[in-house]
C-alpha cells in the first residue's frame, strides 16, 4: 500500500494561519480521502477542520500515496497554544478559474447547511471525500445515516438518474431524500461493496440492471448526454448506461451507487467496462449472465457480438471521460486525470493488437 503524508495550509475565521510545521502521516492512501486528514489535523489543532482542495502532491503513483499538501479550513479559531504547530507560509489563492464550489472557503459548510434544511443531524457532519469530481459527507441524523454528495457541473445530475431507475426497481438504488442541481442527499446503502467481485455479485446485480435498461429504452432521456463512442446496435436498444459499471460501485445488498457518469447509449458499454474489473476466469460467467438477461428481453439481439465491440468502445469512452474531467478541472487538480486518457488508449491498442 502506498503511504500518504500531508502538509496543511490552514485558514480560519480570522484569516490564513500558516502551514503545519511537521509532515503528518495519515491513514488511507488515496488523495481524495478527506476523513483521515481532518482527524489528524483536529488532534493537532483541537478544532474541527474541513479539506478544501489538494494544492500539490509528490508521488510516483497518480492519485495515491506520497506527500500531499491540502488547503484546509478550520471551522473554529484554534487556541493560541495550538498555533505553535504552524509556521508562516504563503497564503493559497482565494479563487481560480474552474474552481469547484466545495473547494472554496465556506464551500463544504454551505453544502452541509443546505442538507440541514432537509434533515435533522445528531452530530457533526463527516467529510469523507473531496476532489475535482465530487464531494461526499456522511451525515448522522434522526433518520439514520445519510449521504450528502455534490458533483462537478459537467457530470450527470445523479438524482435525476436515480429516480429514473427507482421507477422500475427501487431496490437497485439508494433513496433520494432531497436534491438540487448537482447535489443530492441520499439514504444509506449499508454493507460492504463488491470490489472483490464474485460470481454471486454478478448474478445479483447484472440481470436486474438489464431489466431496468430494457424498461428505460426508447428515444432518449431529457438532459442526458449521449455516449461519445457510438456503437452498432447488434439488436440492443439505446438506453441509460451507468458509465462506470464497476463492482466498486456495487453494494453486497444489491444497490448500485455513483450515477454521475450516466449517459445514453448501447448497454454493452457497461458490461465492457465491468470486464476491466473482473478476473479473466470470470469473463465467461459475466458474458453468459449478461447475454442471457438481454436475450430474455430481446430474443433477436446479438449481445455477445455487442460485448466484443464494447470491450474496445468502453475503453474509448473511458478515455473521453478522463479527458473531459481533465479539461474541466482547475489547473492544479489536473494531476488526478493526467494519465487517464493515454492509459485508456494504450489499453485499447493492446486489445486490438494482441492475438
Amino acid at each position: 500500500m502506498a503511504e500518504r503524508s500531508i502538509i496543511a495550509l490552514v485558514s480560519a475565521p480570522s484569516g490564513f494561519l500558516g502551514r503545519t510545521k511537521k509532515v503528518l502521516p495519515v491513514e488511507g492512501m488515496w488523495w481524495y480521502e478527506a476523513e483521515p486528514v481532518n482527524e489528524a489535523l483536529e488532534s493537532l489543532l483541537h478544532v474541527p477542520t474541513t479539506v478544501l482542495r489538494m494544492v500539490s502532491a509528490t508521488s510516483a503513483e497518480p492519485g495515491r500515496g506520497g506527500e500531499v499538501t491540502y488547503h484546509v479550513e478550520a471551522l473554529l479559531e484554534p487556541h493560541r497554544k495550538h498555533l505553535r504547530h504552524l509556521r508562516p507560509a504563503e497564503e493559497p489563492e482565494a479563487d481560480a478559474p474552474r474552481r469547484l464550489p466545495w473547494a472554496r472557503l465556506g464551500g463544504p459548510s454551505e453544502l452541509v447547511a443546505w442538507a440541514d434544511t432537509k434533515i435533522e443531524r445528531t452530530r457533526r457532519a463527516v467529510q469523507v471525500k473531496t476532489w475535482n469530481q465530487s464531494s461526499v459527507h456522511r451525515l448522522h441524523t434522526t433518520s439514520g445515516t445519510l449521504w450528502l454528495k455534490a458533483v462537478a457541473p459537467h457530470l450527470q445530475d445523479e438524482a435525476t438518474v436515480i429516480k429514473m431507475v427507482a421507477a422500475h426497481d427501487p431496490s437497485l438504488v439508494p433513496e433520494v431524500i432531497a436534491s438540487a442541481p448537482h447535489r443530492v442527499l441520499l439514504g444509506d446503502a449499508p454493507g460492504s461493496d463488491c470490489s472483490m467481485v464474485k460470481p454471486e455479485h454478478i448474478d445479483l446485480i447484472v440481470p436486474r440492471w438489464v431489466a431496468v435498461q430494457h424498461a428505460l429504452a426508447g428515444s432518449g432521456a431529457p438532459g442526458m448526454r449521449p455516449s461519445a463512442v457510438p456503437m452498432p446496435s447488434f439488436g440492443l436498444p439505446d438506453t441509460v448506461v451507468h458509465g462506470e459499471f464497476s463492482p466498486h460501485n456495487w453494494m453486497a445488498n444489491g444497490m448500485i451507487l455513483d450515477w454521475s457518469d450516466a449517459m445514453w447509449g448501447n448497454p454493452a458499454l457497461d458490461v465492457g467496462r465491468l470486464l476491466d474489473y473482473c478476473r479473466h476466469t470470470m469473463y465467461d460467467h459475466v458474458a453468459k449472465v449478461w447475454s442471457d438477461a438481454w436475450l430474455r428481453h430481446r430474443p433477436d439481439s446479438r449481445p455477445l457480438d455487442a460485448l466484443d465491440a464494447a470491450r474496445r468502445a468502453s475503453r474509448l469512452q473511458s478515455a473521453v471521460k478522463s479527458q473531459e474531467a481533465f479539461d474541466e478541472a482547475e489547473d492544479y487538480q489536473r494531476i488526478y486525470q493526467q494519465d487517464g486518457p493515454p492509459s485508456a488508449l494504450r489499453s485499447v491498442r493492446r486489445l486490438v493488437t494482441t492475438p
